[in-house]
């Protein structure tokens, strides 16, 4: 099972042109193996959605896409971890963002088979070894 980050879903809601058809492809692609999405994306996509749980459901049934039901003790350690990591390489002028958000949807991936995701070094930034499917 991989987990799908926020943007992928967005391009396919948006019909970005320049990726929504790849990143739709890519989750047809990816299909068989079983999509989840982490609770933090669930979250992040209610925008899109003008708020309405209906049309967010309707959207992820329609792309195959699973929410996690639980975020548990491993990816609650890898998070910490993750966050750490971050925030010392933050406080020494490495890093820009605090991306909070990538450092929990990247804890539920590294249970999984990994991420699809345009964004690999926000994770990898976290997760070194993380595996990334790119659209």
């Amino acid at each position: 099972m991989l987990v799908v980050d926020t943007c992928v879903l967005i391009d396919i809601a948006d019909d970005d042109p320049t990726f929504g058809e790849r990143s739709a492809r890519c989750l047809e692609a990816h299909l068989a193996s079983g999509l989840l999405l982490s609770p933090v994306s669930f979250i992040e996509l209610a925008p899109v959605f003008d708020g309405s749980l209906r049309l967010l459901d309707e959207f992820l049934r329609g792309v195959g896409v699973t929410v996690a039901d639980e975020f548990g003790e491993q990816e609650r350690l890898a998070a910490f971890r993750g966050w750490a990591h971050h925030v010392s390489q933050k406080r020494t002028g490495n890093v820009k963002r605090r991306p909070v958000a990538d450092a929990l949807i990247g804890a539920l991936a590294l249970r999984h088979e990994g991420i699809i995701t345009r964004n690999p070094r926000d994770f990898r930034s976290f997760y070194p070894t993380i595996a990334v499917v790119e659209p």
